[in-house]
């Protein structure tokens, strides 16, 4: 089992990842690359550089400095996060696997907006859901859809298969990313809106055709801190996670860090909250032993 699991590489979870080694912890970041840093171009705000740096050539080197300290960088998606059924440690799920770790920092940056498709924004709360976890109860024996055709939305349909009537994977004109088990329909028509009055009615498609459900789970691209935090239950403020002085969840272990905290999007801001995450989920550690 690692001691701490971070979840994302840019500059609050590699700085993260830092404090928590020097700690003498054993540490593991898992990430599908290292987000909106690297698409920067010039970098000219941020402490100790004369010259401007590319965001990729300063996540770079962040990177290789957590190397150097024995850090692991684990290249995955992460689809779920929870407790484990002894409430002792927690679970980082992968599509290809689980890691167990006694504390995690989720640092995966500011959430992704949602598609704009007619309908969808009006009916949240009121058929549109943004995780399967939570809500997967209310859709028993219902037909539902899922949106999206990564590994992400292929894990919230199953998620809903267990207990729903039928499971409609609407990829909005792509082919799945991954495999989808038996069982699962697949719709790769384009999505026109989200239908229906006081709730969801139905999804309808660029070529005037509907299909019928109750529910409709929005699952785009990969799992961003937001989206971690409503599957274990914590508190948000808009789509940014609450925490305390020390970068504490309101669940013990838990912390988070970086824009996925709201607040100044910058790496100064993001790489101050990931040594202070690293540092707490380090003394947690520690005083579980």
């Amino acid at each position: 089992m690692t001691d701490v699991i971070i979840i994302g590489s840019g500059p609050a979870g590699v700085s993260a990842a830092l404090y928590a080694a020097r700690a003498g912890r054993s540490v593991c970041v898992v990430s599908q690359g290292t987000g909106a840093l690297e698409k920067a171009e010039k970098i000219e705000n941020y402490y100790g550089f004369a010259e401007p740096v590319s965001g990729k050539e300063l996540a770079a080197q962040g990177i290789a400095g957590a190397r150097r300290l024995g850090v692991e960088f684990m290249t995955a998606e992460v689809v779920w996060l929870g407790l484990d059924d002894t409430l002792t440690h927690y679970i980082v799920e992968t599509p290809a696997e689980k890691l167990a770790a006694k504390s995690v920092i989720m640092a995966t940056g500011a959430t992704r907006q949602s598609a704009p498709i007619p309908g969808l924004a009006p009916l949240e709360g009121h058929g549109v859901s943004y995780c399967a976890i939570c809500d997967a109860f209310f859709y028993r024996k219902k037909a539902v859809a899922v949106l999206g055709a990564g590994a992400y939305a292929v894990h919230e349909a199953e998620i809903l298969a267990r207990t729903s009537a039928s499971v409609t994977l609407c990829t909005d004109g792509a082919e799945p990313e991954v495999s989808v088990p038996e069982g699962i329909h697949v719709e790769t028509g384009r999505v026109a809106a989200i239908t229906g009055t006081d709730k969801v009615s139905a999804v309808r498609f660029a070529d005037g055709s509907d299909l019928p459900v109750a529910g409709v789970f929005v699952a785009y691209g990969v799992a961003g801190s937001a989206d971690l935090a409503r599957k274990v239950g914590l508190p948000l403020a808009g789509n940014a996670i609450q925490v305390q002085d020390d970068m504490s969840t309101a669940m013990p272990g838990l912390f988070a860090a970086g824009d996925a905290t709201g607040g100044l999007l910058q790496i100064a801001k993001a790489v101050y909250e990931g040594a202070k995450a690293g540092l707490s989920a380090a003394i947690y550690v520690q005083k579980k032993k």
